[in-house]
């Protein structure tokens, strides 16, 4: 039987506030007995920062978290910053584009904006309007253009989840073309983690539920890649008193402030009311 693996994959660009917390804490207790990995998705440079990266390492181990293996800690599958293994993105890329999967795109800089960050179900559908009529082979180079991976139009991709039962989404309705490739030279957050849960060997991925429809998009890309696709759990959201889900501008609810204001690890637990 495959040894669990899991991992914690926070993004050096804010502080960790208490829905991160929670999410992160499942995703520690499930992993109980088996691997965590702590990975430093650190993929984009301009929101990425040294002082976030020390903090989240700090506020993680403070809640109570241990990982073991992770860039503070090494193991067999590292570099575990994502800023260290841009050479397995762009190999993918290039099976991607030796197969047909993609195309180059010049629409929407918001789009581009957005790509590096994990994309939520109010992302909208690509219209298509860079899409090629057949998905013969580009020769042109990956740089200076922005690529995205075709989605059968109709496709249905179903997925048990570990805490939402049974999900199915549908190519060309539910989701569209995606971007796994930016201009300036740097993969999609869609990219790198299909790259990087099967180089690590994760066997589930415990997240929020704001990307259930991510999880179709990686079902896809991995397909594509041959690389297997691990078990999904995704978490229920945590909101904020106007019922919107928390996000680090939320600093006042970061486990940074309520540790500053004298809050001890087992009070924020307790208000995290975990019973996933």
């Amino acid at each position: 039987m495959t040894s669990y693996r899991g991992r914690l994959a926070p993004s050096p660009t804010g502080y960790l506030h208490l829905g991160h917390a929670r999410t992160f804490w499942i995703a520690g207790q499930r992993a109980a007995g088996g691997t965590l990995i702590l990975r430093d998705e650190d993929l984009d440079p301009d929101r990425s920062r040294p002082h976030f990266r020390d903090a989240m390492l700090d506020d993680l181990r403070w809640l109570g978290l241990n990982w073991q293996e992770g860039p503070d800690v090494g193991g067999p599958y590292g570099p575990y910053r994502q800023s260290e293994r841009q050479h397995l993105y762009r190999d993918a890329w290039q099976r991607l584009l030796n197969q047909g999967w993609i195309y180059p795109c010049r629409c929407s800089r918001k789009d581009l904006a957005q790509a590096m960050q994990a994309p939520h179900d109010d992302e909208g559908i690509y219209p298509g309007t860079c899409r090629p009529v057949d998905r013969t082979p580009f020769p042109e180079s990956m740089n200076g253009n922005n690529w995205r991976f075709h989605v059968p139009d109709g496709e249905v991709v179903s997925f048990d989840d570990g805490h939402f039962g049974r999900q199915s989404f549908i190519g060309g309705k539910d989701f569209g073309d995606f971007l796994v490739w930016r201009r300036d030279g740097l993969a999609s957050y869609q990219l790198a983690v299909v790259v990087d849960d099967a180089a690590m060997k994760i066997t589930e991925v415990v997240r929020g539920a704001d990307l259930l429809l991510s999880t179709a998009r990686q079902i896809l890309l991995a397909k594509a890649l041959g690389l297997p696709s691990p078990a999904w759990y995704h978490c229920d959201l945590m909101l904020d008193e106007q019922g919107e889900r928390l996000a680090k501008r939320h600093d006042s609810l970061s486990l940074r402030t309520l540790r500053e204001q004298g809050k001890r690890p087992e009070e924020v637990l307790a208000a995290l009311h975990i019973s996933e």
